[in-house]
């Protein structure tokens, strides 16, 4: 696309070929001299932001757009001599990917420290995917991409891992007393740990549409404490099963070719009677579309590309929140007019009392150590 032209109009549009890019800026250099009539093609799982003079003008949904800016054509390059015969008046196209982005991958880099009811101290693995979509464009270029000529899932994916990691962290303490009663439990755990990961997605102006846990395992001596206790709880007669193996021990041997086969059988069979004596005496052992929003103020249903709440009014088109409640604030705001927090401070990451470790603002328990945070 040419945008320092001295005649001719733009023509704007996008294709992502690779299907991972969640923003796309045009031009691709930085910004330019797009003319006034210049024509925005959007497609149905995209949306584009006009920013002109170094702000958000407008949002458009899918469909063909004639953009207006202060650039005219000839006109523009004789006025702009003064400035080496480039306008000042800057503009550039946001293209933004609606669409859902599937089977991201997420995981514990580190085992989570985890105090189980029974066990004791552990620490567990855990792996799962998660689909992610944009649903304020807005609010996604000022918070997350800034100035950047595009943007991909494995940029986004390393910071949404960790949040991930860290609330589940919380998540695992405050659902589960015992890995023991985890399995038939990862649906419900999935399901409370996406709506716990909510506000944290939102505040970026993205949707967490589904998250899944695919395993969640302890370590190798752990895993061999469980078999063992599976296995007693699957042998409900220990004096018969040691009976059993001893005899088939005994019918093994004395298979065996040879004087040393005949040998040991011998030996197994002076051993049995004291064995069964010593078990009788000890006794036994066993045991597609995009889908309609809801407005944040009055949360009934709208259109997916309304700018304003139809019922109270509100804007849907975010372009910052407040970072205690929540609210939309307006561009040029210092506090919120809901709780009246600043709008600059932002919430701070908490530090573990036992350990000294970092973790999430919000967070329960230490990702490090499991003590709970005060």
């Amino acid at each position: 696309m040419g945008v320092d032209n001295i005649v001719f109009l733009e023509v704007l549009e996008w294709f992502d070929e690779t299907g991972q890019e969640l923003l796309h800026r045009l031009p691709e250099r930085g910004s330019g001299e797009i003319k006034w009539g210049a024509q925005l093609t959007v497609r149905e799982s995209q949306a584009a932001v006009l920013f002109y003079k170094g702000r958000a003008c407008d949002a458009f949904g899918p469909g063909r757009h004639t953009l207006k800016t202060g650039n005219i054509p000839i006109l523009t390059k004789i006025l702009a001599a003064p400035w080496a015969m480039t306008s000042p008046l800057r503009a550039e196209v946001y293209f933004v990917n609606l669409k859902v982005f599937t089977n991201l991958k997420w995981g514990t880099r580190d085992p989570v420290a985890f105090r189980d009811a029974e066990l004791g101290l552990i620490r567990l693995r855990a792996h799962g995917v998660f689909n992610l979509r944009i649903i304020q464009p807005v609010l996604f270029i000022n918070t997350m991409a800034g100035t950047m000529g595009k943007y991909t899932t494995s940029q986004v994916n390393e910071y949404l891992k960790r949040v991930i990691v860290s609330r589940f962290n919380d998540h695992l303490g405050e659902e589960l007393d015992t890995i023991f009663n985890l399995p038939g439990r990862f649906d419900e755990l999935a399901a409370g740990l996406k709506k716990r990961l909510a506000r944290d997605f939102v505040r970026f102006g993205l949707a967490l549409d589904d998250l899944y846990i695919t395993s969640i395992t302890p370590p190798e001596e752990v895993q061999g404490a469980i078999d063992d206790r599976s296995r007693l709880s699957v042998i409900r007669d220990m004096d018969n099963f040691v009976r059993m193996k001893a005899a088939m021990a005994m019918e093994k041997a004395a298979e065996s070719p040879g004087e040393a086969g005949a040998g040991l059988g011998l030996g197994m069979g002076l051993m049995m009677p004291a064995m069964f004596g010593n078990l009788q005496a000890g006794g036994t052992a066993g045991t597609g579309q995009q889908a309609p929003s809801h407005c944040s103020e009055c949360r009934l249903a709208i259109p997916a590309d309304a700018r304003f709440c139809p019922y109270c009014g509100h804007q849907q088109v975010i372009l910052r929140q407040c970072a205690n409640c929540g609210k939309n604030l307006t561009p040029n705001s210092r506090f919120c007019s809901r709780c009246g927090h600043p709008a600059s401070e932002q919430p701070q990451a908490g530090r573990c009392p036992e350990c000294r470790a970092e973790n999430l603002p919000g967070a329960t328990f230490c990702n490090q150590c499991g003590s709970k945070l005060s």
